[in-house]
């Protein structure tokens, strides 16, 4: 069989591209929109089609930095405030490391600069994190990664600077973000104390959970996962994430793309690993921060959140979260809280 896919726009050569690897892998054409979610293994053609047809690129305007943020508007916000009920807040954020373990290859520094044993009136301190990693709560900022050369919106690699990011920096969200944070809990629903490391997690999965929490997820919603990996590591001690750990499968940012989700969230860095996919390692994160322009959390502990929902009986609730106001930044450390 031969397909001639020069000629035509770069979308839709990517489509046809993609609908030739279907048929030649025996998928059905229609596998191209709904990303066939049984195969863990992705070629790099399907991969590099897949970012071409969900790209949020231009959606909101060439000079845009918002990105999904653009989601969260006055009536989202709103809807998310009317979900307090009991006043009730978690936090989502774990106990900062200051140990080197495999999880953590750059411990959180707290350094004490005057106690109670000096002669001062003021107790003070010093920290310092290397935020990113597989060890602290933080929020990736849409500048945190380039693919082929770009950033989100198309812009040049060139505007990350060793001033930092002069474009989609931490501080496109300096106000903060206010919307409605949907918890998926799937140790909860397979009955489970964790998922095991490794295990991929498909749209179907995350639609199950929908019919099992009797909710649907909606523009600007942030979705929160929860593998049990704070869980796991607490029964067997601290492991390697970065090569072996439950998340989402690539696949299913299609999901997210259709829901317009304007933020993700989990408790490692939203990648299964191995990530399956040809030539990536994190494709979640090349999809969500390039194509989509989505911000990302990384580091969740989202036992305690899991608890409180399961208790009410509700896996929705307001979310807030405050990056530091860093000028430039790629990120920020972050104590998002849920209140019900």
């Amino acid at each position: 069989m031969e397909v001639n896919v020069e000629g035509i726009g770069v979308p839709q050569r990517a489509r046809a591209r993609l609908a030739l690897t279907l048929l030649v892998s025996g998928l059905p054409l229609w596998a191209g929109s709904g990303f066939a979610q049984e195969a863990r293994s992705v070629s790099r053609q399907t991969f590099e089609a897949w970012f071409t047809e969900l790209s949020n690129w231009g959606r909101w305007g060439q000079n845009d930095e918002r990105g999904t943020l653009n989601l969260i508007d006055p009536g989202v916000r709103r809807a998310a405030a009317a979900l307090v009920a009991e006043g009730r807040s978690v936090s989502l954020s774990h106990a900062v490391l200051t140990g080197e373990a495999p999880d953590n290859a750059t411990p959180f520094r707290h350094r004490m600069l005057e106690t109670g044993a000096g002669e001062g009136a003021w107790a003070m301190d010093e920290l310092s994190v290397v935020f990113h990693g597989y060890a602290h709560s933080h929020m990736d900022a849409v500048c945190h990664r380039f693919q082929e050369g770009r950033i989100f919106n198309g812009y040049p690699r060139s505007e990350v600077t060793a001033e930092g990011c002069r474009k989609l920096a931490v501080t496109v969200a300096r106000d903060g973000i206010l919307t409605r944070g949907v918890l998926v809990d799937l140790p909860r629903l397979r009955g489970v104390r964790w998922l095991e490391p490794g295990t991929a997690i498909y749209r179907k999965d995350l639609e199950a959970w929908e019919r099992d929490a009797g909710l649907r997820v909606r523009a600007g919603d942030a979705l929160l996962v929860r593998t049990g990996r704070w869980a796991l590591r607490a029964a067997e001690g601290p492991a390697d994430v970065s090569r072996r750990s439950a998340g989402l499968h690539a696949s299913a940012v299609s999901w997210l793309r259709e829901r317009d989700v304007a933020l993700l969230g989990s408790e490692a860095a939203s990648d299964v690993a191995p990530s399956g996919v040809e030539g990536e390692t994190h494709p979640v994160h090349v999809l969500a921060l390039v194509a989509l322009g989505m911000p990302i959390l990384d580091n969740l502990d989202l036992d305690a959140v899991a608890e409180e929902a399961a208790r009410l009986g509700r896996w929705e609730f307001m979310l807030s979260v405050a990056p530091l106001v860093i000028p430039g930044g790629t990120g920020s450390p972050v104590n998002p809280i849920a209140t019900f």
